[in-house]
């Protein structure tokens, strides 16, 4: 296994051993309507729902989402396809807290507006200009269109609950931060 890291203030010289095998395993977004939000992740990023949760005794359901692999085997248990679920590395999970969709005032808020916290998640695409092209003909709000501003090869759009999503074309990032 790699030691490799870049050197920065506060980075560890090695990783600790008691951090053996630790893995990020998902981010959660809050969304107010999981039907809204499910068909824009599946739609227009094409995620596939992995496993749905309902906790009835506390008001919410998770919905973890990823890209699958055509090599990925989905375990067909569910108690099975749970455990594969919080093995597997970059998840998207989407948590409901049930009644905020009957609320026409509810908003979550989306980090970037202020005071500023949480920024965005981000998706590598293989061609920034096809998705864009996509992001369009699926009605996609853009926050910065390619093209524009002091990082021209990256875009930002909105998911429906107003937060941010980094587009990204891996071969255009060369350079950056220099």
């Amino acid at each position: 296994m790699s030691t490799f890291t870049e050197n920065a203030p506060g980075v560890a010289e090695q990783s600790p051993e008691a951090a053996a095998g630790f893995t990020l395993n998902h981010s959660m977004l809050r969304v107010k309507d999981p039907e809204r939000s499910l068909h824009f992740y599946t739609h227009v990023f094409g995620m596939r729902l992995l496993r749905k949760l309902d906790f009835p005794e506390m008001q919410f359901t998770l919905y973890f989402l990823t890209r699958l692999l055509p090599e990925d085997s989905v375990p067909e248990d569910p108690d099975e396809r749970t455990v594969w679920t919080f093995s597997q590395r970059g998840l998207l999970e989407l948590t409901h807290n049930w009644g905020t969709e009957d609320d026409p005032d509810f908003a979550y808020h989306n980090g970037n507006d202020a005071p500023q916290g949480f920024g965005h998640i981000c998706f590598s695409v293989p061609n920034l200009e096809s998705a864009t092209t996509w992001f369009e003909d699926m009605g996609v709000e853009f926050v910065k269109r390619p093209g524009t501003g002091k990082m021209p090869n990256i875009a930002f759009v909105k998911d429906p609950d107003g937060y941010w999503i980094e587009i990204v074309q891996p071969d255009l990032t060369a350079g950056l931060g220099r």
